[in-house]
C-alpha cells in the first residue's frame, strides 16, 4: 500500500513565496585565497565578527550501510592537520555510519553573511590524547552525560536518564575520565 499523500498548509502564507535576493557580495576567484583553509579562516572570522549564533555549527552528512544519506548538526571544535574536528559518541548513529563508511560531507551555512562552505572527504578518529584533552575541557555536566547517555538510542523515560546521571556523578564526582566510546573525528 502506497503511503497517503500529505500536504501541510501554512495559513496566510505560501512557502514558495519565501525568497530573497542574495546580493550582499559576490565571490570572485581572484579574491579567494588559493589556500582553502585560509579562506575558511577568513570567512569564519567574519562569522565571529558578525556575532552569528553558533558560527561553528555545521551539518555533518554521512551515509547509512544501505546507502541512504543521513545528516545532523554538530559543532566544529578545531581545524588541525588539514582536517575539521568534531567530537561525539562513537556508538551513536553517526559514529556507526562513519565506522562503516569513513567519509562525510560538512556544510557551514552563515545565512546572514550569505555564505556557505562545503567540505567533502575521508574521516578518521583523532588521537586518544587529543580526545582526552578536549574531553577534560568540557563542562562537568557534558562529561557526565557522555557516560550516562547512550546517544542516538531511545530513552525509556526522563527518570531513567536522570538516574544514570546521578550514578555517574556518584562514581566519577568532579573528574570523570573520557569514556572509550567517546572521542573526536
Amino acid at each position: 500500500m502506497a503511503p497517503e499523500a500529505r500536504r501541510v498548509e501554512f495559513p496566510g502564507m505560501k512557502l514558495a513565496d519565501l525568497r530573497q535576493e542574495y546580493m550582499r557580495a559576490g565571490l570572485a576567484e581572484a579574491d579567494a585565497d588559493r589556500d582553502p583553509f585560509r579562506q575558511f579562516q577568513r570567512w569564519f572570522d567574519d562569522a565571529l565578527a558578525a556575532k552569528l549564533s553558533l558560527p561553528n555549527a555545521m551539518t555533518l552528512a554521512t551515509v547509512t550501510a544501505e546507502g541512504a544519506p543521513s545528516a545532523r548538526i554538530v559543532l566544529l571544535k578545531g581545524v588541525e592537520d588539514g582536517g575539521f574536528v568534531f567530537y561525539t559518541n562513537y556508538g551513536s548513529r553517526k559514529g556507526r555510519e562513519l565506522a562503516a563508511r569513513p567519509a562525510a560531507c560538512l556544510v557551514f551555512q552563515w545565512s546572514d553573511l550569505e555564505r556557505q562552505v562545503r567540505i567533502d572527504g575521508a574521516v578518521e578518529k583523532v588521537t586518544p590524547a587529543a580526545s582526552d584533552a578536549y574531553f577534560a575541557s568540557r563542562p562537568l555536566g557534558a562529561r557526565h552525560s557522555a557516560w550516562a547517555s547512550a546517544q542516538s538510542e531511545k530513552v525509556a523515560s526522563r527518570s531513567v536518564l536522570e538516574s544514570a546521571m546521578q550514578e555517574v556523578r556518584s562514581r566519577h564526582a568532579d573528574n570523570p575520565p573520557r569514556p572509550e566510546h567517546w572521542g573526536g573525528y
